[in-house]
């Protein structure tokens, strides 16, 4: 079983994201400290681009933010070896196809396993195309993760049954960002991921508060939140890790009351 899986076993998952490197390193590493600490089972760690094009305003500025900042991949990983001595739950790098393609594929699988990471997320890579990544990631033990959209429609089943870790079901159209509702049949899709496979789903973007996590978190096996948590680290920069730690600490609370 993979260490993803594990973010799964007990309760809802509660998967947060943050971008490495926004306002710094340092602070990353502390929320990632705190949010362990806060109740969260799993970590997406944005590795900063220069296009992110599934990203809104809010994600996009931390983005920039971090690559202004001089924040390197090598950083990153520097970062993530020195902080995975004192977090334990699974943490999967979430970025786009360009950055890995630049490192070299196969260099960022095994220094991505080396220190400590769980899994990838590509979100600008079609199901189609994804071989490439995929056979590496396997070689180093890595789960590549797979996302469905509202528009995936008929190719749902065929990316569910060949998920690993856990299916990244995305709940609206559009780019990540805070939203006052959820538009998109989450239903509908969890439905069909789950007649062809036992891989967890996961809710996420435009998830911000308790009562639309608990929601979503009733319709899946987890909730993913990302905007929300970045929109804090925004406002509050170097001394945000309170914020982020009490905002989570409601969320995981509300989760808790399924």
């Amino acid at each position: 079983m993979s260490q993803i899986a594990n973010a799964f076993q007990n309760n809802k998952a509660l998967i947060s994201f943050v971008t490495c490197g926004d306002p710094d390193l340092k602070t990353t590493e502390e929320l990632i400290i705190g949010m362990e600490k806060a109740g969260v089972d799993l970590i997406e760690l944005g590795i900063p681009f220069s296009d992110p094009t599934a990203e809104g305003p809010v994600i996009q500025n931390a983005n920039m933010r971090a690559l202004a900042a001089g924040i390197t991949t090598d950083r990153i990983f520097d970062m993530v070896q020195r902080v995975r001595s004192q977090v334990s739950i699974p943490m999967v790098f979430m970025t786009y196809a360009n950055v890995v393609f630049s490192y070299g594929i196969e260099k960022f699988m095994k220094k991505s396993a080396d220190v400590g990471m769980d899994g990838l997320i590509l979100p600008d890579v079609p199901f189609e195309e994804k071989d490439e990544f995929l056979e590496v990631a396997k070689q180093y033990g890595l789960d590549f993760i797979s996302l469905i959209t509202p528009t995936s429609q008929k190719r749902i089943k065929t990316i569910a049954k060949e998920a690993e870790g856990f299916v990244y079901c995305v709940s609206s159209l559009g780019v990540t960002g805070v939203r006052s509702q959820i538009t998109a049949d989450v239903d509908a899709m969890v439905a069909m991921v789950r007649e062809c496979t036992k891989t967890p789903v996961a809710i996420g973007f435009g998830i911000s508060t308790a009562e639309q996590a608990k929601a979503m978190s009733e319709k899946s096996d987890g909730v993913i939140i990302g905007s929300a948590i970045v929109k804090i680290i925004g406002e509050y920069g170097t001394n945000c890790v309170p914020y982020v730690v009490e905002y989570l600490e409601e969320i995981r609370n509300s989760l808790n009351k399924n």
